[in-house]
C-alpha cells in the first residue's frame, strides 16, 4: 500500500548504504510505502528563515517559485543565478508514525536521488553523508524512528566549496572547457558535468533532492535485486535465471517460498514456486524458468517489442513479505565490433540480423532535472518513434535516465546506447573518487539490466580522444598528462569493464566514443564508431558527409535557432539580431551564431529580417542534415548507423537539436522522420549524372514495386516524358541504385539550355506497391535553393477547427518551397511541416494542441523560401 503523508514540516532518515536497484513501486506485498514528498521547507544555511520546499526538486526551483530567483531562461539572467552554487542550503520535513509501523521488522528510508554533497540527520543521528548524484540510498531507520512526530533535516553542501579545496591541492587545472568558470571543478564531483555549463548548456550547479524520497515499513524479508538473466532463447523456448538478492532481517533463519509469476501481455499468468532457507543476512537464489513458443522483443521498424511482465514474491508465515516486478523482453542483441577488409566494423545484431541504427543523441531535457515530467518523457518517445529512429544514445555528459524514460524505450522499441556519466576531459583517479564510480556503476547497472532495451554500455563520451589530439601532451607536464593516461586506464579500461562484466556480462562494453576515428584523419574512418565535426567546427561543406564515410555515425551534427515563439520566451524584439548580447548568451558554441551564416550564404539567398534569418536557418539545418543521413543510409552495409547531434534542448538556446525546449519540431526532425522511413527514394547527383537509390530497412523483400520520375517546372509544367521503373524488387535490408543516368540525357527534350533547365525544375519520385498504394515519396532539386529561379507565389489556405485540432488545407498555383507553417502554441504538432507545396497541389496538414478551441481563432503564418527575399 503507498500513503501520501502531508504535515507542516516532512520526512525521515537513514542508516546503511545500499548500492542495489530501488524499484520499489506499488506492489501486492504487505509492506507499506509512505511517499515523503509534502510538507518540505527550505533554508539557506545559516540565515533560519524557512520557505515552503518542492520535492522532488532543486533549490533553484524553490527560488524560482518564492521570485528570489529571476527566470533563468530568459534574457541574461543566467549571470544573475550563479550565487546560488556558492551557498549551502538546508531541507526539513516532518512525518508522523504510528504505533502499528514501529512493530513492523524493520523500516527503510529510501532516497532515490540526492543531489549531491548531502548530510542526512533523522531526529538528531547523522544517516548519511552522500557524494554522488547518480546513486540511490536505502537506509535501515527503524532504530531512529519514533512514535508521532519525526523530523528528517538535510543539509547540502555547496558543490563548489566542497570541492575547492581537492582542486586547490590538484595542481593543474583540468581542461574540462565546458565547465563555465576559470576553476574546472566538476571534473571531482560525481554530478550531471552538463550543469556546470556546455556548448549548448546554461550552468545551472543545483543541489536538492532530486528524485523521489519513501519510507518503506515491512516483515521478515526484502528483495534487495531481482535479475532476469536470459541463458538462451531459440523459436522453441527461452531458458531464464530468475536471480534474487533478499535480505533476512530477522535473527534466525526461516522458511520461506519464493514465487516466480510471468505472464506474457497481461495474459496467463504461469506460476513458480521454491521452498527456500532465508539466513540472517543476504541470501543469493537462483530460480530457472523457461518460456515456451517465446515472443522476441523487435526494434521499432521491424516488428512488435513484445513484454513479459515478471515478478518476484517472498512468502513468509502465509504472508508476501516482499514482491519486485520487471517488465522484460526476449531478444538478443550484440554489438558486431571486429576487423574486416575495410578495417573495423561497428554495428548492432538484433535477434541475428544486422540493424543500421537510426536515431540521435539525447542530452537531459531539463537544465532542472525534476521539471521533467512523464507527459514530456511520453512525448518525447512519440517523437522518436515517430521519426522512425530505432535507436537513441544516452550521452555521457548528463545523467543516467530516470526509470520512466527506460520502460517507455521497452514499450517503444528503442534501442538505447547508454553512456556511463563522463565526457569530453579527464577525471581524477583516486581511490576516494574511484570508490564513488564504483558504487555508480553498480547502482546503475543494477537498476537497469532487465531492460530491453539496453543494448550496451560506453565508458564515456570522446575522452580518449581529447587525450590524444586535443594537445594536451603541450598543454601539460609529462608527469601530468602519463598521470590522465593511467587514470584512464582505470577508469575505462579495468573498473568499468570489470563491473559490466560482473553485474551484465551479455552486454557488449566499449570503453570510449569514438575510440580511434576522427574526423581530421580520414585513415581512422574505417574503423568502428565516428564523431564527424568536419560540418561544423571543420566549417566543410554538407556534401563532404558523401565521402568522409565512417563505419558508425555516433556523432554529426549543424545548429539553427529554434523558431520565433521559442526566441520570444527569452529575448525582447530590441534583442532580435544574430549577434545581439542575448542571442550570443543563448549561443555557447565557441564558433557562435555567424557561422550558420556562413553557411547559409553557400546554399541559400540570406535574408535581411531576423525572423527570416531564424526561419531559413531551421530549413538549411534540416536539409544539411538530411544530407548526411542519406549517405550514411545509402553506404550500407559499410556505414551501418547514424545517430545525429542531438535530439532535444535542456533550455531554450541556438543548438543542435531536432526538437526545441517547447517540444516544436524543428525542420531537421521532419527531415529525420523522411530520411529514416523504412522505405527511402535516395536521388544524388555525381557529376553530370543522376543516380536513384531506393533504401530499405524492412526485413522483408518487397516485390512488383513501381518507381515513377517526373519532371516538372515550378508552375506545374511536365518537362519530359515520366519514366517508370515497373516490377522493382526492394530486398530487405538494402540500399541500392536502380536508375543512372545523364543530366543531359535526363532533359534532352528541353528547349533552355542543361544549365539554365535545371533552375526551372525539379524531379518528384514516387514509389508504389504492386496495389497501388505510395510507399514514399521524395521531391528533388538538380541545383541550390539560392540559385534556383523560385516563382513568387502566395499560398491560399481553409481551417476547419474542432477542440484540440485544426484542419488546414493549403493551395499554391506554382511551387512554394520549404513551407513553414508557424503557430503561437508551444509544442503544438503538425502531421507534416517544412515541406515542398507543388503546383497545384493541395495538402492537408492536421495541427494539434489542447490549446486550439473550436470557435477560438487560431492565428498561423505560412511562409515559403520565396517570401524571404528582399
Amino acid at each position: 500500500m503507498i500513503l501520501n503523508l502531508t504535515g507542516k514540516k516532512a520526512q525521515i532518515a537513514c542508516g546503511l548504504l545500499c548500492c542495489c536497484s530501488m524499484a520499489y513501486a506499488q506492489s501486492n506485498d504487505n509492506s507499506e510505502v509512505v511517499l515523503l514528498h509534502t510538507g518540505w521547507e527550505f533554508s539557506q544555511a545559516g540565515t533560519e528563515l524557512w520557505r515552503t520546499a518542492e520535492v522532488p526538486g532543486t533549490v533553484h526551483q524553490d527560488l524560482i517559485h518564492h521570485k528570489l530567483l529571476p527566470s533563468p531562461f530568459y534574457g541574461m539572467n543566467e549571470q544573475k543565478i550563479q550565487w546560488v552554487e556558492n551557498e549551502d542550503w538546508e531541507y526539513r520535513t516532518s512525518f508522523t508514525v504510528t504505533m502499528e509501523q514501529l512493530e513492523r521488522d524493520d523500516a527503510q528510508l529510501i532516497f532515490e536521488g540526492l543531489d549531491t554533497y548531502a548530510d542526512v540527520y533523522l531526529n538528531g543521528s547523522l544517516l548519511l553523508k552522500s557524494d554522488n548524484m547518480f546513486v540511490g540510498y536505502s537506509l535501515p531507520v527503524k532504530p531512529q524512528l519514533r512514535l508521532g512526530e519525526n523530523l528528517l533535516h538535510i543539509y547540502f553542501h555547496s558543490p563548489i566549496r566542497q570541492t575547492l579545496p581537492q582542486y586547490a591541492s590538484n595542481g593543474f587545472n583540468y581542461p574540462a572547457d565546458n565547465d563555465h568558470h576559470e576553476k574546472h571543478l566538476s571534473v571531482f564531483s560525481r554530478k550531471a558535468p552538463y550543469s556546470y555549463g556546455w556548448d549548448w548548456g546554461i550552468r545551472m550547479v543545483t543541489s536538492g533532492i532530486w528524485r523521489p524520497v519513501k519510507i518503506r515499513f515491512y516483515d521478515a524479508a526484502s528483495i534487495n535485486d531481482y535479475h532476469i538473466k536470459q541463458l538462451s532463447l531459440t523459436e522453441h523456448s527461452a531458458e531464464l535465471s530468475n536471480e534474487l538478492e533478499i535480505n533476512n532481517i530477522l535473527p534466525q533463519s526461516i522458511q520461506a517460498e519464493i514465487r516466480i509469476n510471468y505472464s506474457f501481455e497481461k495474459g496467463e499468468e504461469t506460476v513458480i514456486s521454491r521452498s527456500v532457507t532465508l539466513q540472517p543476512g543476504l541470501n543469493s537464489i537462483h530460480i530457472p524458468s523457461e518460456v515456451l513458443s517465446p515472443v522476441r522483443w523487435m526494434p521499432n521498424g521491424w516488428g512488435k517489442p513484445a513484454l513479459y511482465d515478471f515478478s518476484a514474491q517472498v512468502v513468509f508465515d502465509g504472508k508476501v513479505v516482499a514482491e519486485q516486478s520487471h517488465r522484460i523482453g526476449l531478444r538478443t542483441v550484440r554489438l558486431v565490433n571486429e576487423k574486416d577488409a575495410d578495417g573495423e566494423s561497428f554495428y548492432f545484431e538484433v535477434n541475428g540480423i544486422p540493424m543500421f541504427a537510426k536515431g540521435a543523441n539525447y542530452i537531459p531535457q531539463d537544465a532542472l532535472l525534476p521539471s521533467v515530467t512523464t507527459e514530456r518523457y511520453q512525448t518525447l518517445f512519440r517523437d522518436i518513434k515517430e521519426a522512425n529512429m530505432n535507436v537513441v544514445r544516452i550521452w555521457g555528459g548528463g545523467t543516467y535516465e530516470d526509470d520512466r524514460f527506460y520502460d517507455l524505450a521497452d514499450e517503444n522499441g528503442i534501442l538505447v546506447w547508454q553512456d556511463f556519466m563522463f565526457a569530453c576531459t579527464p577525471y581524477p583517479s583516486d581511490p576516494t573518487f574511484l570508490k564513488r564510480v564504483e558504487e555508480e556503476a553498480c547502482y546503475n547497472i543494477r537498476r537497469l539490466r532487465n531492460h530491453p532495451s539496453l543494448a550496451m554500455w560506453c565508458g564515456n563520451n570522446e575522452i580518449l580522444e581529447a587525450l590524444k589530439y586535443w594537445g594536451y601532451q603541450k598543454k601539460y607536464t609529462p608527469e601530468i598528462y602519463q598521470e590522465m593516461m593511467s587514470g584512464y586506464d582505470k577508469l575505462f579500461r579495468e573498473l568499468l569493464p570489470a563491473k559490466v562484466k560482473e553485474l551484465d556480462a551479455d552486454r557488449f562494453y566499449i570503453h570510449s566514443s569514438p575510440y580511434l576515428a576522427n574526423w581530421g584523419r580520414p585513415e581512422s574512418w574505417g574503423i568502428g564508431d565516428s564523431h564527424n565535426w568536419g560540418v561544423w567546427y571543420g566549417q566543410k561543406p554538407f556534401e563532404s558527409l558523401d565521402t568522409d564515410l565512417p563505419r558508425f555515425m555516433s556523432e554529426f551534427g549543424f545548429q539553427s535557432f529554434p523558431e520565433m515563439k521559442t526566441i520570444a520566451t527569452f529575448a525582447a524584439p530590441e534583442d532580435y539580431q544574430i549577434e545581439s548580447e542575448v542571442m550570443n548568451a543563448h549561443q555557447k558554441s565557441s564558433i557562435g551564431n555567424a557561422l550558420i551564416r556562413t553557411y547559409m550564404e553557400r546554399d541559400y539567398i540570406v535574408p535581411e529580417k531576423f525572423e527570416d534569418f531564424v526561419y531559413v536557418g531551421l530549413v538549411l539545418q534540416g536539409q544539411g542534415m538530411r544530407h548526411g543521413l542519406e549517405a550514411h543510409r545509402r553506404n550500407r552495409p559499410y556505414c551501418m548507423g547514424t545517430l545525429y547531434w542531438q535530439l532535444n534542448d535542456s533550455w531554450p538556446v541556438v543548438s543542435w537539436s531536432s526538437i526545441d525546449y517547447y517540444g516544436n519540431w524543428k525542420a531537421l526532425h521532419y527531415q529525420a522522420k523522411r530520411a529514416f522511413a523504412p522505405i527511402h527514394i535516395n536521388p544524388i547527383q555525381r557529376n553530370d549524372s543522376l543516380c536513384v537509390y531506393l533504401l530499405s530497412d524492412r526485413l522483408d523483400t518487397l516485390e512488383k514495386m513501381t518507381l515513377e520520375m517526373k519532371v516538372i517546372d515550378f508552375e506545374g509544367k511536365k518537362i519530359s516524358k515520366p519514366m517508370l521503373l515497373k516490377s522493382l524488387s526492394v530486398p530487405a535490408n538494402t540500399s541500392q541504385c536502380v536508375y543512372r543516368t545523364k543530366l543531359d540525357v535526363l532533359l534532352s527534350s528541353t528547349k533552355r539550355p542543361l544549365s539554365e533547365e535545371l533552375l526551372h525544375c525539379f524531379m518528384l519520385l514516387t514509389l508504389k506497391d504492386k496495389s497501388g498504394h505510395v510507399v514514399d515519396e521524395t521531391v528533388y532539386f538538380f541545383a541550390k535553393t539560392k540559385d534556383l529561379l523560385l516563382p513568387e507565389t502566395t499560398i491560399s489556405y481553409k481551417m476547419k477547427q474542432t477542440d484540440g485540432e485544426c484542419e488546414l488545407t493549403l493551395l499554391s498555383p506554382v511551387l512554394a518551397k520549404d513551407v513553414f507553417i508557424e503557430v503561437p502554441l508551444q509544442g503544438a504538432r503538425f502531421s507534416d511541416n517544412f515541406f515542398d507545396l507543388l503546383p497545384g497541389e493541395r495538402k492537408t496538414i492536421l495541427i494539434t494542441s489542447p490549446q486550439i478551441k473550436k470557435g477560438e481563432e487560431l492565428p498561423l503564418t505560412v511562409k515559403h523560401i520565396r517570401e524571404t527575399y528582399n
